[in-house]
């Protein structure tokens, strides 16, 4: 039984019964079982477990996890704090150094944003060791689209930040007119550079102001 120790454990109740979860259930457990997956298995729901519904302010949607070792732990684009910026990474503080002027931190551990509302949470919350989206079409974004949905039925206002085309497909649950959808490249080198002059943190932080007062600290503080 997954145990999330807040609010989520209510909302998502249900969910852990369902055909769909139970069958990606036994599917994980094969994998991890035999094969090297990432996050490690305690750190599967780490989205959920560091950022409670009722404190949700703003989601930053994104692909898998990481595939190389030592990085992953359940949070979306941050890793462990003593693994190297991965190039992902490393671009989104590019981005955020040109739009709301951070300094480039020496570490990518961003459990910081959590703590101020920022959920981290990825369409697919597992991946094998070196294979991207090895765990897609597996039930995951049935789960990660019903989180989805579930936070477009927050009375109060969150920011969607939906990077690349697999957080992008997520739109379609985002119905609520209170909500803000923004939407951008993936920051991945891939992308070639498409992510770059977004200014996704300068528009949270403007569009939180007006509907709480508050502003996102998003600077990550070196180690």
């Amino acid at each position: 039984m997954v145990s999330l120790n807040n609010d989520w454990d209510e909302i998502l109740k249900g969910e852990f019964e369902k055909t769909y979860y139970l069958n990606l259930r036994k599917f994980l457990k094969s994998e991890y079982t035999g094969n090297i997956v990432y996050p490690p298995m305690n750190d599967i729901f780490n989205a959920l477990k560091y950022t409670p519904y009722k404190d949700v302010k703003v989601v930053i949607l994104g692909q898998d996890p990481y595939i190389k070792p030592g990085e992953a732990h359940g949070l979306a684009f941050s890793v462990q704090p003593s693994a190297k910026i991965p190039p992902s990474l490393r671009n989104i503080f590019i981005e955020m150094h040109e739009d709301v002027g951070t300094y480039i931190p020496n570490n990518g551990y961003l459990a910081s944003w959590t703590r101020q509302g920022v959920m981290l949470l990825n369409t697919c919350l597992t991946v094998r060791a070196g294979k991207s989206k090895s765990h897609a079409q597996r039930g995951w974004e049935i789960f990660t689209g019903n989180v989805i949905k579930t936070l477009n039925g927050k009375t109060d206002p969150v920011v969607f930040l939906l990077w690349g085309k697999d957080a992008a497909a997520k739109n379609e649950f985002i119905v609520s007119p209170i909500h803000l959808v923004l939407t951008a490249a993936h920051p991945s080198p891939l992308a070639g550079g498409r992510f770059f002059g977004c200014k996704h943190f300068s528009k949270t932080n403007e569009f939180l102001k007006q509907n709480y007062g508050i502003e996102i600290n998003w600077q990550i503080e070196n180690l």
